[in-house]
Parts: C-alpha cells; structure tokens; sequence
C-alpha cells in the first residue's frame, strides 16, 4: 500500500465511522507524518446549517490539560517554581481552607505542585464526581446555560459538595478541581490571567492564531468558520456560558493545524528542553495501558491488550477530542468527534489510522 493509498483508506475510515453514528454531529480529523507523506486534513458531518470546515476551531476538552501542564514546565524552566512548590504559596487561603479532608484532617496545605499535575493530589474532580446530595455539575451546565463559572466559584462548589480521596501523593484520582488551581497558580506567578498567559507563552510564540481560552479571552486572529457546534447527548451546548466551569482543565478553543504547530513543537524540543519534557513523565496507571504524567497520557505496552506498535503520547477528552504523536512513526494524530462521551470512539480511530500507517 503506497502513501497515496494509506491517506485515502484513513480518510474512508474516518467518514465511515462518522456517517454510520447519528449521534456524531460533526467530527474532525488531521493526520500527519514528514516520513510517511502524509497529510490529511478533514472534516465531516455539519455545524450549523452549513457542513463541517476542516479549518473550523472546536473545543478541545481536556487535551486543554496539556497546555496548562507545559505552561507550568515552562514557569519550572524559567526558575519561577518548582515542582515541590505547596499551593497555597500561589493561591488565596480563604479559597483554599478546608478543601481537601480526609477523614477529619485537612491536607490541603500538603498538595504540591507535583500533585496537581500528576492527578496524585487525592483532591475531587468538579466534572465528574457526584455528589452525596444535589445535582451533579453536568446537570448545572444543562440547566443553567448562561451562568458563568469564575474558577473560583467552581473550586468553592468543589468543595462544599464533594468529599476528597487521599492524602497528597498516595495514589491517582483524576481531578479538574487541581487543575483550576494550577490555572490559578498561572496567574500569580505571571501576573497575566491565564487565557493571556496562554497567549503571551505558547499562541503567540508558535503562531497558534486560532486558539483561544473560550469564554475568557479571544483568538489572535478572527476566523472565516464558526466554532463548531459541541453536545452533550443530543442538546447543542456551543453557545452555553457555563461551559466556563473548563477553564484550565478543559476551556481551550482551538484548529486541527494549530494544534498540530503545538505537538510538533513539543516533540522536536522547540517549547521546552527536552530535560523539561522528560521531567513530565512521572506516571501513574490511569487505565489498562494508559498511564498519566504532568498533564500527559502515554499509550504503553501490555501484552494482548495494548500492542507496542500503539505507543503514543498526548492527551485526549470527554468530548471525544485527541491530540498525540507516535514515534514509530512520526505519526500526529489530532482531532475531535465533538460528542461528550466519545472518546472511546476517539481512541479506536487513531488505533485505526495507524494500523493503516503500518501498512502503507
């Protein structure tokens, strides 16, 4: 199979995939690799009442989380923290009284910068934790579409209806809560808010002119296309103000080609140094054959489940967005189905494109 052929059969695939499901709306798809010659840049289904753009910018979720763990590497970089920096160094004390409990002991002064990263803070995940009583963020997002959510709020909410885990560094719990306060931390040490510290450190730099913290800050350049339309189950939600509850952990707007400037610019060491990035592979078991570092996922070898040939790193999200390079074969793979709960779907896809890769 020749290279011509290999971008043909991932783009049948991917139209397949996306045609065959109604709950998919619309879906995106960038496929590129300088080895193999190939690049392939789609999109299917519509938004609006117009199809689908393969330049439009759609809400990328939680590879979000990688943006905000690398703006961090780079305040480590530059001297400005450490990874063994407490919180509440950074953070308003009265925000962070009595956030995270575990039986009757507050650890809250304990959580590390390290922690917030790695997921190994013990503390609550606003998004999806439920509480014991009340409703559930996700019910809020649907049934109050134009409140706004300052990261604070969310943290206060997190707190007094969520019980925490753990205490610091004595295992894994996947938190937005901790990320909101990396979010927060951001904003201390760069006296920036953070979707103009995203700007001033990372868009700007790489010429990402189409990304953006959504409900915060604007794009540096204005687009042809609309965002595209995001849903949760069947409800459009694109235009829902309190989507802001995302912020740090999963609010960046962004296009399949300035998300490709972003990874390329990670992988080849352009946006940190490569001791930088090596410092961020701390991980932890987050699913059979994926594991979690500072902000990053890594597909890893487990025999019969998780072939070698599928090793990769990036991030992916709840809205079936995904963002990762593989080594082998110097395949980038990015993109999103725009769904909340595809990610599943996500994950099958790029498993797809690189068999097909193989091949070719």
């Amino acid at each position: 199979m020749n290279k011509q052929r290999a971008q043909l059969r991932m783009e049948e695939h991917f139209r397949k995939v996306v045609r065959n499901d109604r709950k998919i709306q619309n879906a995106y798809l960038l496929v590129h690799s300088e080895k193999l010659g190939i690049h392939l840049n789609i999109a299917e289904g519509s938004t609006g009442n117009r199809p689908a753009h393969a330049g439009q910018r759609y809400f990328i979720a939680s590879v979000s989380k990688l943006f905000t763990s690398v703006l961090t590497v780079l305040l480590v970089q530059e001297g400005k923290v450490s990874y063994e920096d407490p919180i509440q160094r950074y953070v308003d004390t009265d925000l962070l009284h009595g956030l995270h409990v575990v039986k009757g002991k507050d650890y809250t002064g304990e959580i590390r910068i390290k922690h917030l990263l790695g997921h190994t803070s013990g503390l609550h995940d606003y998004f999806e934790d439920k509480p014991k009583q009340g409703k559930a963020m996700m019910e809020l997002i649907l049934e109050e579409p134009s409140r706004f959510w300052t990261p604070q709020e969310v943290i206060q909410w997190s707190r007094e209806n969520l019980p925490s885990h753990f205490p610091p560094g004595q295992g894994f719990h996947y938190s937005d809560t901790g990320y909101h306060l990396l979010g927060l931390m951001i904003e201390t040490v760069t006296s920036l808010p953070l979707h103009q510290a995203l700007r001033h450190y990372i868009f700007q730099p790489l010429g990402m002119k189409h990304s953006h913290l959504a409900h915060h800050g604007e794009p540096i350049a204005e687009s042809e296309h609309p965002i595209a339309d995001l849903y949760i189950d069947n409800i459009r939600v694109t235009d829902y103000s309190s989507l802001s509850v995302e912020y740090a952990g999963g609010g960046i707007v962004s296009a399949s080609e300035d998300l490709l400037t972003f990874v390329k610019a990670l992988a080849n060491h352009e946006l940190l140094r490569k001791d930088s990035f090596e410092s961020m592979k701390v991980w932890s078991k987050f699913a059979i054959g994926i594991d979690y570092g500072y902000g990053l996922v890594s597909f890893r070898t487990v025999p019969l489940v998780m072939p070698k040939k599928y090793n990769m790193w990036g991030n992916f999200g709840s809205t079936g967005s995904f963002m990762f390079y593989h080594p082998a074969s110097e395949l980038y793979l990015i993109g999103s189905l725009n769904r909340f709960g595809s990610y599943g779907k996500a994950i099958r896809l790029m498993l797809k494109c690189i068999d097909i890769a193989a091949k070719g």
